[in-house]
């Protein structure tokens, strides 16, 4: 593998207590990865409309450094947006190995000599997954483990579990991750489906260090819900398939009901079991309806084809 350049793209969302500590624990990194550099280290920080001193930071270690540049948006578009604009300012710098990692050293710099190495064996991607979830809650850990067991069975692509977006690629990697044009983006999805030779980097949990996390356990659950959404169609086929059951029950109650009524007359009685098929089938239809109109929604912000984001300043 020849030397070139190495580019580490970071979203920050209010981490104006973890930049000094990442800043510095990238320096002590850096001797390290030499012998497969060959100019030294850029970064690429994405601000993703940040409330805190974030960008006044970007903007300080700029000034001191023009090899640390910075994207700032006009508000908060969300991490997907973060990592798409990141990876776009890399390629337009002319790196040849990108790195994401996150800006709360949840994601260990010193993997990026390892991940090189791997690399070196002729791996086009080098991917980090923790092996344990200390310090999370349990239910988190939970639901997390739950999500990855079923969109791996539903889904074409597979997430290893316990996958993180903190990786080193090559540059023909990230240009196919960027040809991919759709607004719902789901990375650990996109990672997976543009393929390419990954090797997996274990380690385990590391809590973070400073600041808190921008990531409530229901913005969580809707990332979850829309990596699912992005990468099956199998819940709108369970959905038909519950359809079909159901007219199939309500022809046999059907002919349950004729086959009473002229054997034994027809009672008034059998309001409340009449109820509860009524809430049943209600449910089961708003159900339906909701999750196909949940597919429909995405079809829709597709198709209005606005940006990712909107860039209010950049170095």
């Amino acid at each position: 593998m020849e030397r070139g350049s190495l580019c580490v793209v970071v979203p920050c969302h209010n981490e104006e207590q973890s930049l000094p500590a990442l800043f510095e624990r990238m320096g002590t990194v850096e001797p390290a990865l030499s012998r497969w550099l060959n100019e030294p280290i850029q970064y690429v920080f994405v601000d993703d409309g940040s409330m805190d001193d974030t960008l006044s930071i970007l903007r300080d270690e700029h000034a001191k450094r023009p090899s640390v540049h910075y994207v700032s948006f006009s508000r908060n578009f969300g991490k997907e947006a973060g990592l798409a604009a990141g990876l776009r300012k890399a390629l337009d710098l002319g790196s040849q190995f990108i790195s994401v990692m996150d800006a709360d050293l949840q994601d260990p710099p010193e993997l990026l000599g390892e991940m090189f190495a791997r690399l070196e064996d002729g791996f086009d991607v080098a991917a980090a997954y923790r092996t344990t979830r200390a310090g999370e809650p349990p239910i988190r850990s939970w639901f997390a483990e739950r999500f990855y067991g079923i969109i791996n069975r539903i889904s074409d692509v597979e997430i290893k579990s316990g996958a993180r977006d903190f990786r080193l690629m090559t540059r023909r990697v990230v240009t196919a991750i960027l040809s991919l044009p759709e607004n719902s983006r789901f990375s650990k999805g996109i990672f997976s489906w543009v393929g390419f030779k990954t090797a997996w980097i274990p380690y385990e949990n590391i809590e973070r260090e400073r600041g808190e996390s921008s990531w409530s356990f229901f913005s969580l659950a809707r990332y979850a819900l829309e990596g699912i959404v992005a990468f099956s169609t199998v819940p709108l086929e369970l959905i038909s398939i519950l359809g079909l059951l159901t007219c199939l029950l309500a022809m046999l109650f059907l002919v349950f009901v004729l086959v009473r009524a002229l054997a034994f007359g027809d009672p008034v009685a059998g309001w409340p079991s009449l109820m509860c098929v009524i809430l049943l089938l209600g449910g089961a239809i708003l159900f339906g309806v909701g999750l196909v109109g949940l597919y429909l929604s995405k079809v829709y912000s597709e198709v209005k084809r606005r940006p990712l984001y909107v860039i209010a300043e950049e170095a």
